[in-house]
């Protein structure tokens, strides 16, 4: 069986920019721009896992696929799992998941994820982009992925480690982490079954949970940089650049 699902998880209630999923660019909410961009990219079905009514009436009322999920997950990767346990556990084999504030997402960026996770071996697949501007190495709210070799058009490597602030960095082969992931069924059952890790919450980044447990986490080269939305400033950035096609 070689079928992949992807699944966004998106709710209303995040510290930095309330309300986030639904705000509007081109007069439709962010949610959905990330859910037709998924669709788009004929990986396989596309979910939106959500514990906000208010979003999965948005969804389901724009042709697309809500479930309803607790509230209380403590990364979105939890909130995966759960749509993928109660919905598809036993119809695939391979679940991304995409995050919802990046609505610039292209669908040749999606499938080029699934396309290196289907040729390689290792628990979780993510792609990165190089660093352009000096400033994001200092950027906290850019995450950034350390690997071993530079990383070529189709290399696949392992990540060394992911963080926001880090000193001594001469030498360091380090990339801008795009925020999706591609997980075997396996891996992703065994990642909601362990606790909460020491960097995972001291660096407020989930996929140190599965390095800190000896997974092993695959970065491939993004084909394109889409803009994440944490603050209102980044979404009016990406909202102008979309207003603009």
């Amino acid at each position: 069986m070689k079928n992949t699902a992807i699944i966004i998880p998106a709710r209303l209630a995040a510290k930095r920019f309330p309300n986030k999923p639904l705000a509007e660019i081109n007069n439709v909410p962010m949610i959905l721009h990330v859910f037709n961009k998924a669709k788009e990219s004929k990986v396989g079905e596309v979910f939106v896992a959500t514990p906000d009514k208010k979003i999965f009436d948005i969804v389901n009322n724009n042709g697309g696929n809500a479930i309803l999920t607790q509230n209380n997950h403590a990364s979105g990767s939890d909130r995966v799992y759960e749509v993928y346990s109660k919905k598809i556990k036993n119809n695939v084999d391979l679940i991304i998941n995409l995050q919802g504030d990046m609505p610039n997402i292209k669908p040749n960026t999606i499938s080029r994820l699934e396309k290196f996770m289907r040729s390689n071996d290792c628990d979780i697949g993510t792609l990165a982009s190089p660093i352009e501007d000096e400033n994001e190495i200092i950027d906290s709210n850019v995450v950034k992925v350390c690997v071993e070799q530079t990383l070529k058009d189709d290399s696949f490597l392992e990540a060394k480690d992911f963080f926001r602030k880090k000193k001594n960095l001469i030498n360091e082969k380090i990339y801008h982490h795009l925020g999706l992931y591609i997980f075997t069924k396996d891996a992703l059952s065994r990642y909601v079954k362990l606790s909460r890790s020491k960097l995972e919450i001291e660096r407020n980044l989930e996929q140190m949970r599965a390095m800190e447990n000896n997974m092993i986490i695959k970065v491939g080269l993004a084909d394109f940089v889409p803009l994440s939305v944490d603050t209102k400033e980044d979404f009016l950035k990406v909202k102008k650049e979309m207003e603009k096609l």
